[in-house]
């Protein structure tokens, strides 16, 4: 439920306002479009929200964003079947792996439509996170301003090198940096 003092209350489920809100067992913000249904907490599964407001920093509750406990199976399948030299982002989507070749320069990620790296989810934001690989193949990773974090291998960044088998989390998603 979305509380909002004066202007009644939301249900999850129902489709709310855009616009950032905070779980209020957690702490876990989410932002939404005008066509999104408030959807329970991804932290804490909590069902209360109250709107964010734009003069405090959001916060997250950390200890609710945990590392995912094993690498998953089809990761190994993806990595085999790489050609060699090539570097990579691979992430489950609908069931499925996707894998996307990282060509140098920014590879956006977020709900954008003009996201390289299309992520429709209320638990990334439009702009998320980018990854920079440089002219001398080195990649980095970077928080776009994201209201939710960036995570690289569990811990909250601001902008991180990665290496092959880093995981990156973006909201409920987590991406694998590949390396043939």
């Amino acid at each position: 439920m979305l509380v909002d003092e004066g202007t009644g209350v939301h249900e999850t489920g129902e489709l709310a306002l855009l616009g950032s809100l905070v779980c209020v067992e957690c702490g876990y913000s989410i932002s939404l479009s005008a066509s999104d249904e408030l959807p329970t907490c991804p932290a804490c599964g909590g069902s209360a929200f109250r709107r964010a407001s734009m003069f405090e920093p959001p916060t997250v509750d950390a200890d609710a964003i945990s590392a995912a406990p094993s690498l998953p199976a089809w990761l190994d399948g993806v990595r085999a079947s790489l050609e060699p030299g090539n570097r990579h982002v691979a992430f489950e989507l609908d069931g499925e792996p996707v894998v996307v070749a990282l060509q140098e320069g920014w590879t956006r990620i977020g709900r954008s439509g003009s996201a390289d790296i299309q992520l429709d989810d209320a638990t990334v934001s439009r702009r998320h996170a980018l990854i920079i690989r440089t002219p001398d193949d080195e990649l980095r990773a970077l928080d776009d301003r994201s209201l939710n974090g960036l995570f690289v291998n569990g811990e909250r960044v601001e902008w991180a090198p990665l290496v092959d088998g880093d995981e990156l989390e973006i909201g409920r998603y987590r991406l694998y940096v590949l390396q043939s």
